[in-house]
């Protein structure tokens, strides 16, 4: 396991125990070496549920032997902004994506980009992953920037 998938389940456990706390949901919670692994519980009837982030739980349940038995629920445990990460020491570089990106958005074609690999089925198995694009998406597309991530929980 990366580093980084180590960090994601340990905010996806944190996050799931303060909603526990929260809720007073009363659940057993199973963890496996993998997303694949863990959408395989699901599928089996071994675990009732799924935490993980909507856009990996959209791509298994495409997949899945019988995906209209499946659905995302509404509630989001946590936010957690994906960012590209660059050398530090090489701001002209940081610019030009900055740059290139946030025209894309102001633009209209990271929407079009999105409901492509998101909405649309993908080639070559012809397969839609079927989700739409999230308000919070939205508004960052609509208002681009590059604040820590702990800003977004905010909104």
């Amino acid at each position: 396991m990366s580093l980084a998938e180590s960090v994601s389940k340990t905010l996806k456990g944190v996050a799931l125990r303060v909603y526990r706390r929260a809720t007073g949901l009363d659940v057993n919670e199973l963890v496996s070496k993998d997303h694949a692994e863990s959408f395989l519980l699901l599928e089996s009837g071994r675990a009732d549920a799924f935490v993980i982030d909507d856009n990996i739980a959209a791509g298994n349940i495409s997949m899945a032997k019988n995906p209209d038995e499946y659905r995302l629920t509404g509630e989001v445990l946590s936010v957690e902004p994906i960012a590209l990460m660059m050398r530090k020491d090489d701001p002209g570089f940081k610019k030009a994506v900055d740059d290139q990106i946030r025209k894309l958005m102001l633009s209209g074609e990271f929407a079009k980009l999105y409901d492509k690999w998101f909405v649309q089925p993908i080639p070559p198995k012809g397969i839609a992953v079927n989700l739409p694009m999230g308000s919070t998406l939205k508004n960052l597309i609509s208002s681009p920037n590059d604040k820590a991530a702990e800003t977004y929980e905010k909104m």
